[in-house]
């Protein structure tokens, strides 16, 4: 909680300096406390080396043993695969001798996966790690410590923002480098609006004016609805935050079961069968709420700017707006890093690849160019061009939302409490339970296993 906390009041500060800035995503992207200095640049005992200077550059780099290094990730498959590739080769133009071996799982199925790979001492060379459940494998000892690859050791720290570098630290040790950061926007299809002869959402917007825009624009008889927002532990937190409330209180105690909370729950399972289909409608259709706004039948789409591509790749006509609030703006902020098992066979390679794939001039250009996530480098030039690139545009929302940002609480224990409220939220939805007696009983459980 500490961490977290922190977290959120230095990316608050970031954030607050120019509203065109690049400073405003990278520091969210990992938004944390200041780098440790309690970094070596002694080489790892393994006898490895540490990598030459220019390992997060694209300008060549001392020889290194020939090895092979395992790369597990869920952000890149399916769209960016390609991306991936490109910026492997530009990878291996610098290190010839590495080669790169990508695995790749959904979302859904990553971290299990990962799991099961790192129990049973397989885990790969290297992976993907979101903020949420990186405190769980850093404290499991799952994590080579990155120490004697930094500074002097290879790795160009002052490339990552000091706040979103500490993002993947714990206890003092840097364990995994800041990749990307991507916010949640409210996406909305220009041609519905228009047709409907409604104005377009707006940064003002209050909960009580999407609800009445979505039902005007609803027709479920035709299969046509007004709003899609998932009923999920991620966009109830978020919620949580816009009516006012807190998911913990300074002590650790889950206070999600206040009044703000029991209106967030409501706010969040009001919409299935009114303004969006209902639960069993959707049942696990893989990208059911993408295909309902891309056929223009959805007319507002709670969701990341990890869309845009496809969205562009559509036709549809859409633009995008900062989600609206209750008693306050709440925008959801999502961070990934790349990390290395403590078990690589490889520690001077893998720290290499993830120092590469995280904060090269290439893997910017790659990013930023395929709508990728937004990777957390200090490069005020790239995000300027960034905020050039149309549709949407109104792109200056993605860091307008981060004026406000509501990080994901986090605890050892992420996947358990994550399924503890959203099982209780599909109750509601479901069963028709009481949202306070759900909540109530979520927020026991959560203590429980928070301890």
């Amino acid at each position: 909680m500490a961490a977290t906390l922190a977290a959120a009041t230095l990316v608050l500060a970031a954030c607050g300096s120019d509203d065109e800035s690049s400073d405003e995503p990278a520091e969210s992207d990992d938004a944390a406390e200041e780098p440790s200095d309690e970094t070596s640049d002694e080489p790892a005992d393994d006898g490895d080396e540490p990598a030459g200077d220019e390992s997060s550059g694209d300008e060549p780099a001392d020889a290194m043993e020939p090895a092979t290094i395992d790369y597990f990730t869920f952000s890149a498959a399916p769209d960016h695969l390609e991306d991936l590739d490109a910026i492997i080769a530009a990878f291996n133009e610098e290190y010839p001798d590495i080669t790169i071996e990508v695995q790749t799982a959904s979302y859904d199925d990553y971290f299990t996966s990962l799991q099961t790979q790192v129990a049973g001492g397989a885990a790969p060379d290297t992976f993907e790690l979101n903020y949420e459940n990186f405190v769980t494998y850093a404290r499991s000892g799952a994590l080579l410590d990155l120490g004697p690859y930094l500074g002097d050791g290879g790795i160009d720290t002052a490339r990552y923002y000091p706040l979103a570098l500490e993002g993947f630290t714990d206890g003092g040790t840097q364990y995994g480098l800041p990749a990307t950061f991507s916010d949640v926007v409210l996406i909305y299809n220009k041609t519905m609006f228009d047709e409907a002869g409604l104005d377009y959402p707006t940064a003002d917007w209050t909960w009580d004016d999407e609800m009445a825009a979505a039902q005007a624009l609803t027709d479920a008889d035709a299969g046509v609805y007004g709003s899609y927002q998932p009923v999920s532990f991620f966009e109830f937190y978020k919620a949580l935050g816009q009516a006012g409330g807190s998911f913990f209180d300074a002590d650790g105690n889950a206070t999600f079961n206040s009044p703000e909370g029991v209106a967030a729950a409501e706010w969040l399972t009001g919409k299935p069968g009114t303004v969006m289909p209902t639960l069993a409608d959707i049942g696990g259709t893989p990208d059911f709420d993408t295909n309902l706004f891309q056929s223009g039948k959805l007319a507002m789409w709670h969701n990341g700017i990890w869309q845009f591509n496809g969205l562009n790749e559509s036709g549809v006509d859409y633009d995008i707006v900062v989600e609206p609030g209750q008693a306050q703006k709440a925008n959801a902020v999502f961070m990934n890093g790349a990390v290395a098992s403590a078990g690589t066979d490889h520690p001077e390679a893998a720290a290499a690849w993830i120092a590469f794939l995280t904060g090269s001039p290439t893997t910017v250009d790659v990013r930023l160019a395929s709508s990728w996530e937004l990777p957390a480098v200090d490069d005020e030039a790239a995000f300027a061009t960034y905020l050039e690139i149309t549709p949407p545009e109104n792109r200056q929302a993605v860091f307008d939302a981060l004026d406000d940002i509501a990080l994901p609480p986090v605890i050892e224990r992420q996947a358990e409490m994550q399924d503890i409220v959203g099982q209780a939220l599909e109750r509601i939805v479901l069963d028709g339970a009481d949202p306070q007696e759900v909540l109530d009983e979520a927020a026991a459980e959560v203590d429980a296993i928070a301890g």
